[in-house]
């Protein structure tokens, strides 16, 4: 070989000089833009609470300038804790239990004593539109809380609850950044899926933007045989330039439920059963519910001014419901033996909601004021038919259950169950009007308001479809707020507002409070004007370094209607809103970073719900059923600083004792439930992947979760251990 010459040598030794003091340069570059990654992957994926939401009519607000109690879960807490279920995200929430309604899959939860049903979750703060018993929580950017009545800031709900607390759900949207993910799960035993999340905003400035995600997961859950179905598909278009903005919001949602565990009745009940193994399943594997929901939004705001905003929103939903549905009722709570009955029950729904007005602020004299003025309607129409069966020959257990043949017998039937034909159709209109005033720079703010509501509701025979009877009647529901912030960081408020729903209709007649025959009604067939919930509430919120802390004490009032002697008919009895239960409460929440990398979600409430006027005053001041005592909540979050990738995670629900039927004989006793998780975070093709495990009921803990379904002693048995992985690809 020839030698080479020394230009060739110098040559060859000023490359090297150049490149291999690169080569670890390079390396290290590589490094540092991979902890770049890892870092920006880590905080995006932080689950947290932000401290404001949507308050009806008022706007989106931040937690301390309103007179009420506000958060809002993240859309990173959703994807992390891998829920199926909103019930499943709303565990996270130190005042809220949930359990399920009476004989279906369909969730129902209990905010400050009282239920909220699904009929009665807000779409982006339309009632009416959400699928109506199971939500699937992967379409929304984040899970809005509000505690308290609200009738006011968001109308009466057309399902009659919402008396203690609403929750409202925002659907997601494009943002500034581009998002690409894609999603594996898994749930034990062998519940599996995939999601995916698109977004971009278009446009020379960016004033277009579109958001397309979707779920699909099946396969058998946690509890024994139930198997679960679910896919959903959103997609979000909005605009925004200059003054105008517009979004439309569509969606689809399909919800299959087999074999699924429902409540256990108990009639009469002498004993609390033993709760038995967690997992085991007491329902019957020919019982199933089906749910499709196609529903959607559209909205418009204009500024008509700097300071003053018109806008208007329309949704509607379109809902299939069909169902094999049975009733495991307890006959003996020490051997656990119990009867089972079914129904066949298919229904539909065709809802729209409409809602309109302005919002202006100004300011004169050092006096600023938010003036909102507008209205809103709601069209329900319920399309329902049912078939009830006798008692199934055979018998189960809740502690080893056999599958039985359901009866054939039909003890009640109504509408066509073909083509079921309304039952039901329901109109409801408001008018608000409301002001808030702040003084000494928005140190102080008063909020007053009025809202003017109308409730018709028509009845059609299940028999003939034909009209049977109509409710028409209205009330005015105030509010009065006041915020007081005496130093940075520190709001003191006080509110007065009310929750309405649709009043009863007397009865023909009623028991004697003396015993003896039946006494007549004197105001039988009186319709009732709406029940008037009253509630009073006073707390405080503290924005301390990077914790955010809240303090709440509140007394709500609800009318109940019942019989009475009628004080100017001898003899007969008189029908009217003469009953109260009474919940006096206090609530206290925290969230945020403790300190570096370490983030804490918790709180609790303590609850004194008690009968405080009852019929002939049988159970006068007992608890109410199912209302626990206390609550506890306790999650946290921790970015381990020697493994800079990883996230530890972990999570205590603690509730307390809670009357398990209406004279206070027996009581579910308090349990408590832990989970815990972790997360990594790699770098694959240089874009952030994520790892994570979950295992919810680490002590596979077997307890009643709830009695809660008014004034009846169901009980709810609580979830088993539950294993949950996924990896998430951002790209």
């Amino acid at each position: 070989m020839t030698a080479l010459s020394l230009h060739q040598r110098l040559l060859i030794a000023t490359a090297l000089a150049l490149v291999l003091p690169a080569v670890p340069a390079a390396a290290q570059q590589q490094a540092d833009d991979d902890n770049d990654i890892i870092v920006i992957a880590q905080q995006e994926n932080q689950s947290g609470v932000v401290q404001q939401g949507s308050v009806g009519v008022l706007g989106d607000k931040d937690a301390a300038d309103v007179p009420f109690s506000i958060r809002s879960y993240n859309a990173a807490l959703i994807l992390n804790q891998q829920p199926q279920t909103l019930g499943q995200v709303l565990e996270n929430d130190p005042t809220i239990r949930t359990t399920t309604g009476f004989g279906i899959a369909g969730e129902l939860f209990v905010i400050r004593g009282f239920a909220l049903a699904g009929d009665d979750i807000g779409y982006d703060g339309l009632y009416g539109i959400m699928p109506r018993q199971l939500v699937a929580p992967e379409l929304y950017e984040s899970v809005q809380v509000l505690n308290g009545s609200s009738a006011f800031l968001n109308g009466a709900a057309p399902g009659g609850t919402g008396i203690g607390g609403s929750v409202n759900l925002i659907p997601k949207r494009a943002s500034d950044e581009a998002i690409n993910v894609a999603t594996l799960g898994f749930a034990g035993p062998e519940h599996v899926g995939g999601s995916f999340d698109f977004g971009r905003r278009l446009g020379t400035g960016g004033e277009w933007g579109i958001r397309i995600n979707g779920t699909v997961r099946e396969g058998d859950a946690s509890i024994d045989n139930e198997f679960r179905s679910t896919r959903v598909l959103g997609a979000a278009i909005d605009y925004s330039s200059g003054p105008f903005r517009a979004s439309l919001d569509l969606a689809y949602q399909r919800v299959e439920v087999s074999h699924f565990r429902p409540k256990l009745r108990v009639n009469t009940l002498t004993a609390i059963p033993r709760a038995p193994d967690a997992a085991t399943n007491f329902g019957q594997p020919w019982q199933y519910t089906t749910l499709r929901d196609i529903f959607g939004q559209a909205r418009l705001e204009y500024d008509i001014a700097r300071d003053v905003m018109v806008y208007a929103a329309f949704g509607a939903r379109d809902g299939a419901e069909a169902g094999i549905y049975s009733t495991p009722t307890l006959i003996n709570a020490a051997s656990g033996e119990t009867t089972v009955s079914s129904s066949f029950i298919p229904r539909t729904d065709n809802n729209e909601a409409a809602t309109a007005g302005i919002r202006a602020r100004f300011a004169t004299g050092g006096i600023t004021q938010e003036i909102n003025a507008g209205g809103s309607m709601n069209w329900l129409v319920n399309r329902n038919a049912f078939e009830f069966y006798a008692l199934s020959a055979q018998r189960t257990n809740i502690y080893a259950p056999v599958a039985v043949t359901p009866s054939s017998t039909i003890t009640f039937v109504g509408g066509n169950l073909a083509d079921p034909f309304p039952i039901g159709r329901t109109r409801l209109g408001s008018a608000f009007i409301s002001n808030s005033i702040g003084l000494m720079d928005d140190r102080i703010l008063f909020t007053a308001g009025l809202r003017l509501q109308a409730i018709n509701v028509r009845s059609y025979s299940n028999a003939t479809g034909l009209l049977t009877g109509e409710y028409d009647e209205s009330k005015v529901t105030p509010v009065f707020g006041l915020v007081i912030k005496p130093v940075e960081g520190l709001s003191i408020y006080a509110n007065r507002i009310e929750a309405l729903v649709q009043g009863a209709v007397a009865p023909a007649s009623g028991a004697n409070p003396s015993g003896g025959a039946a006494l007549p009604v004197s105001n039988a067939g009186a319709v009732l004007p709406p029940f008037v919930s009253e509630q009073y509430e006073i707390g405080g919120k503290l924005a301390l370094g990077g914790m955010d802390l809240s303090l709440a004490l509140f007394q709500i009032d609800r009318e109940t209607a019942i019989l009475r002697l009628d004080p100017d008919q001898a003899g007969a009895l008189e029908f009217g809103p003469f009953g109260i239960q009474r919940n006096r409460g206090l609530e206290f929440t925290l969230a945020g970073e403790v300190a570096q990398g370490l983030r804490l979600i918790a709180g609790g409430s303590v609850i004194d719900a008690k009968l405080r006027r009852t019929q002939n005053g049988v159970n006068e001041g007992n608890q109410a059923v199912g209302v626990p005592e206390y609550t506890l909540n306790a999650n946290v979050e921790w970015d381990v600083p020697f493994v800079p990738a990883l996230t530890l995670t972990g999570r205590l629900v603690h509730t307390g004792e809670q009357a398990a039927n209406i004279d206070n004989s027996l009581f579910l006793d308090d349990w408590t439930r832990f989970d815990i998780g972790a997360r990594y975070v790699a770098v694959v093709g240089g874009q952030p992947l994520t790892f994570r495990v979950n295992l919810d009921n680490v002590a596979d803990s077997d307890y009643w979760a709830s009695a809660f379904d008014s004034f009846r002693p169901d009980l709810q048995l609580g979830a088993p251990r539950t294993f949950k992985a996924s990896v998430s690809y951002s790209f």
